[in-house]
């Protein structure tokens, strides 16, 4: 069976998504549409941009789901996923892929996302951090321990996990997971504490929005973020989106579990080979392949 998976932020760069602007009628068509949408010209900055530019929450988030979604439709009838999942942002171009949400819908709820994002990150400085080298049960205990906001929020391979929280109780923690052992223990450099507690005004805002917004029946089951197990309601669906902002990406459990139900080739949709080699350190059984170009 083959499991399509969708990368999330931190796969963005400098002149994506161009070649198939250039080579496919649709992905120009679907690029000008997302540029209507957005009411903002995402194609300058993604074909043509700054680093700096495209690292902004608000074009990176709809920059990185238009690359993953525009490559799948260009693929026509040989898109055909048996099962899908998406790290984090990954799961709204996952839902696009299995027919969950139109394209519009879709762009629209990331446009969405990133903007709330952004605000809850303005509320409190915060950060995350990639402990590398500890078992997952130390990292939950030693966050546990640590005074003010810290949790575990990407556990996305054995001995990688990130965590997320207040500037001071990370700084802690990272000191913390070195005296235990940990072979890294390194800041991020990212805007926010994503998928902790401090993104709840972002998820109260996102609830809403997709509340708003019609989910169809999905043509193959995704592997969400929160449950890691097969969904194909769309009430439920929709519950595990807007409980995400806030939980943790628990990349590993999903990857396992679409294994233990059949999953043999992995392939990447979008910018990037990050979630292949997660697979792989996962279980090195099942094949992993990438779509970066049709």
């Amino acid at each position: 069976m083959n499991a399509y998976i969708f990368p999330g932020q931190g796969a963005q760069f400098v002149g994506m998504g161009l070649d198939l602007f250039e080579e496919y009628p649709l992905a120009k068509e679907l690029f000008n549409s997302a540029n209507d949408i957005l009411g903002f010209s995402i194609t300058d900055i993604m074909f043509s941009g700054t680093t700096e530019e495209l690292k902004q929450t608000n074009v990176t988030q709809p920059a990185i789901f238009l690359h993953s979604v525009i490559l799948g439709k260009v693929c026509g009838d040989n898109f055909k996923p048996d099962m899908v999942a998406g790290h984090s942002l990954g799961e709204f171009s996952a839902l696009v892929a299995n027919g969950s949400l139109s394209f519009e819908d879709g762009l629209t709820l990331v446009a969405k996302r990133a903007e709330a994002m952004q605000k809850a990150c303005e509320i409190q400085p915060s950060t995350m951090a990639a402990v590398l080298g500890l078992e997952d049960s130390i990292v939950e205990k030693i966050c546990q321990e640590i005074d003010g906001v810290v949790v575990a929020a990407n556990y996305n391979c054995p001995g990688q996990l990130v965590i997320s929280g207040e500037i001071e109780a990370i700084n802690t923690a990272c000191e913390k997971m070195k005296e235990a052992g940990a072979r890294r223990a390194l800041v991020l450099p990212v805007g926010g504490a994503f998928h902790s507690p401090l993104m709840e005004p972002a998820r109260e805002e996102l609830a809403s929005a997709i509340e708003m917004t019609q989910f169809k029946k999905p043509s193959c089951p995704i592997y969400q973020n929160v449950p890691t197990t097969s969904v194909n309601d769309s009430d439920e669906i929709k519950k595990n989106l807007i409980s995400q902002l806030t939980a943790p990406v628990k990349w590993t459990q999903s990857v396992q579990n679409m294994i233990k139900d059949g999953a043999t080739l992995f392939t990447e949709v979008g910018p990037g080979k990050v979630l292949q080699g997660l697979v792989r350190k996962i279980d090195s059984n099942p094949e992993t392949t990438s779509i970066s170009k049709p």
